[in-house]
């Protein structure tokens, strides 16, 4: 599963088309991971932004990688470590998300934005993503594929990250052993 994700992920991040998310509701995980690679990120105030991945003894690869950057080392670290949930409003001022609105708004903000791109040149803005994200894009695919490797090659294999995942499927507490 975690293979086919990143592609998806690689798929959105290597995209010359201009990638927007809107985020209603719970984004918590994957679907945050998802949302921070997009270009432009939209949501309703009242959505639960977190990466909860460490409750199951895990951690999200995507986001290790991706949110140092986005939101700096500090705060990537204290979303990372603790899965702290926040708000659309929290999420905007940290930096993973460009605007915040009513729930009720959020289609109307999304089609603003798409009417305003089709304005624009698809030539130029293909060239203009490509260029925002050259530098980056060469450390995400590296720190992508390494975290990827730790992942699946070091923590799968550990016992608390197989109670956590058991633990989240029976919908009970995991018991840890710390191995």
């Amino acid at each position: 599963m975690l293979t086919s994700f990143h592609a998806v992920i690689r798929a959105i991040v290597s995209s010359r088309k201009v990638t927007i998310a809107a985020v209603r509701g719970p984004c918590l995980g994957g679907g945050a991971e998802l949302a921070v690679v997009c270009d432009m990120v939209y949501t309703a105030r009242d959505a639960t932004w977190g990466f909860p991945e460490i409750k199951l003894a895990c951690y999200p690869p995507v986001a290790a990688v991706a949110l140092p950057a986005l939101v700096g080392q500090k705060r990537a670290a204290e979303l990372i470590l603790t899965g702290r949930k926040i708000s659309g409003d929290e999420a905007v001022a940290l930096g993973l998300a460009n605007r915040s609105v009513r729930a009720e708004e959020l289609e109307t903000l999304v089609q603003q934005t798409l009417d305003e791109l089709r304005t624009l040149s698809p030539s130029a803005l293909a060239h203009a993503k490509k260029a925002m994200y050259a530098w980056d894009a060469i450390h995400f695919d590296k720190g992508l594929a390494r975290a990827e490797k730790i992942y699946l090659e070091e923590l799968v294999s550990t016992p608390d990250a197989r109670e956590g995942i058991i633990a989240f499927l029976d919908k009970r507490q995991p018991k840890w052993t710390g191995k």
